[in-house]
């Protein structure tokens, strides 16, 4: 866990009076299994990553991950938990424009359905000590293992690249 974030992350956090925008992330659990799917068009192509992305308007965040996981996964989460806040900022050039969002993540133990393939997402069942961390973002190693101990947190990350973060500060306790 980091306290203070460093002078980069601080003149970002410090800068920033918007809102960002926000998106979802859903992790569904079963016993001692995490369900990753593999990005297969769009942002984060090749990456394995739980289902998500933007509300529609006036849509909350959790129906997002809901809506989300029925689109990208067959499945219908119930009873979701919101356990993470994670603030991305990436660099302030043209090439990266808009690419700053909060993303909220939840985590379900129960759904209905079957994971299934979809045009976007490739779903897979992994043991909790073996996911394919070098195969994702590069955050996820940082915050994915505190909530999968249980932890609940908020966190900020700064890119340099879309592979590459410069600093990152994690708050555990607050979402």
């Amino acid at each position: 866990m980091t306290d203070t974030p460093s002078s980069g992350l601080a003149a970002r956090l410090a800068a920033q009076h918007a809102p960002l925008r926000q998106a979802s992330l859903c992790l569904l659990l079963r016993e001692g299994e995490i369900l990753l799917a593999r990005k297969k068009r769009g942002f984060g192509v090749g990456k394995w990553n739980g289902a998500g992305g933007k509300p529609e308007p006036g849509e909350s965040i959790e129906l997002t991950a809901i809506r989300e996981t029925q689109e990208e996964l067959g499945v219908t989460p119930r009873d979701l938990r919101r356990v993470a806040t994670l603030d991305f900022f990436f660099p302030q050039t043209p090439e990266y424009a808009g690419w700053d969002q909060q993303v909220c993540v939840f985590v379900g133990e129960a759904w209905a359905g079957e994971p299934t393939e979809s045009e976007e997402m490739a779903p897979r069942w992994f043991p909790l000590d073996a996911i394919p961390l070098a195969e994702m973002w590069p955050d996820d190693v940082h915050w994915l293992p505190l909530i999968l101990a249980g932890k609940r947190l908020h966190a900020h990350f700064l890119y340099e690249s879309p592979d590459v973060i410069s600093e990152w500060a994690i708050y555990e306790g607050v979402v």
